[in-house]
């Protein structure tokens, strides 16, 4: 199976105000070109226009002329330094990574973390909510020890009906005689493809996009 790789057609964030920063700055640049001609070609020969005041107004076009300049430069970079990504991303096709973020994507009736405690734990208990903060599913920790765990859910909620497809957190509550267990959650898994999202580089491991600067560990498969 061949991995895709796919680019958004949307710009990045930064390019984009960078676009709309040059079109703004090419209208006022038209405008002000139009307005310095008409003036010149209107002014009353026996009162031309005060010296000062000229050298105002050129000071005014070469400042409007540099800005141009210097987005177009900028625009140029952003560009040059999002396809840098891409290029670093690819290389992670087929490898296998780890990612500090709690979020992942429900497909196919699966959603699958890794979730870690510092220490044994009496009770850990898992919660998982949907993209508006709401609890659909809790229950018990399939492992309390100390160490690295996995959990998939089936996307069956609490009250026994079939969560949508959609993006959900997972969180754990950890805690023994001592007090409460740190914990922490993450996903892994094997990247399949990589997708420039508005700017952002990321890669899909088990049907979520993760951020590449998420990226916490790479290891090559077997």
């Amino acid at each position: 199976m061949v991995a895709a790789v796919t680019s958004s057609t949307s710009p990045t964030s930064s390019a984009s105000g960078t676009a709309n920063d040059a079109a703004t700055l090419t209208s006022n640049y038209t405008t002000f070109l139009n307005l310095l001609t008409a003036q010149i070609k209107n002014q009353d020969p026996l009162s031309p226009m005060d010296t000062t005041q000229w050298t105002n107004q050129l000071v005014q076009y070469s400042s409007v002329e540099q800005q141009l300049k210097a987005n177009q430069y900028l625009e140029s970079l952003v560009n040059a330094g999002s396809q840098s990504s891409m290029n670093q991303a690819v290389g992670y096709i087929g490898k296998a990574v780890t990612a500090n973020v709690d979020t992942a994507t429900l497909n196919g009736g699966q959603a699958s973390w890794q979730y870690a405690l510092g220490g044994d734990a009496a009770t850990a208990t898992l919660t998982v909510k949907d993209s508006n903060g709401n609890v659909v599913w809790s229950g018990d920790a399939p492992d309390k020890s100390a160490g690295m765990h996995s959990f998939t859910w089936d996307g069956t909620t609490s009250s026994g009906a079939a969560a949508p497809a959609g993006d959900y957190t997972l969180s754990v509550a950890a805690k023994n005689v001592a007090g409460d267990v740190t914990a922490a959650v993450g996903l892994s898994g094997v990247v399949s493809s990589v997708q420039n999202n508005s700017g952002t580089v990321e890669l899909m491991v088990n049907g979520t996009a993760i951020p590449l600067s998420s990226i916490s560990a790479v290891a090559a498969t077997s």
